[in-house]
């Protein structure tokens, strides 16, 4: 863990999950010293901040990842469905995405998917 990946990591997580951090903190640090830091230095730090892809390409394919995953990911689905839009992602390309999953993860999987974007759509009209 470096100190720039850290520092990278927070601002990140503050810009596209704001408060991310301590709920980490105040929910699992106390079970497994550490985790929250780890999380945000290597998931926001070391991988999302990686150069190569724009940030937006990297919230689609996370939102891809995880409908593919299936139902047990839906309320990380839904965080990081905020986040692709924060990064510039539009709700078709969102859509479009989660729809290719049908593909590889099966139409439960998409449709599970979908739903979650229209929640979390819904959410944010209502906000």
């Amino acid at each position: 863990m470096s100190d720039d990946s850290y520092e990278l990591g927070q601002k990140l997580a503050e810009d596209f999950n704001p408060g991310m951090e301590a709920a980490l903190k105040g929910r699992y640090d106390a079970l497994v010293p550490g985790l929250s830091k780890s999380v945000v230095d290597f998931a926001w730090g070391q991988q999302y901040g990686r150069e190569g892809l724009d940030t937006k390409t990297r919230w689609l394919a996370t939102v891809a990842a995880l409908t593919a995953l299936g139902g047990q990911t839906r309320p990380q689905l839904k965080v990081n469905i905020a986040s692709a839009l924060r990064a510039g992602a539009t709700r078709r390309e969102i859509g479009e995405v989660i729809w290719q999953m049908a593909l590889y993860g099966g139409f439960p999987a998409a449709i599970n998917g979908l739903n979650a974007a229209l929640e979390v759509f819904e959410e944010q009209d209502n906000a």
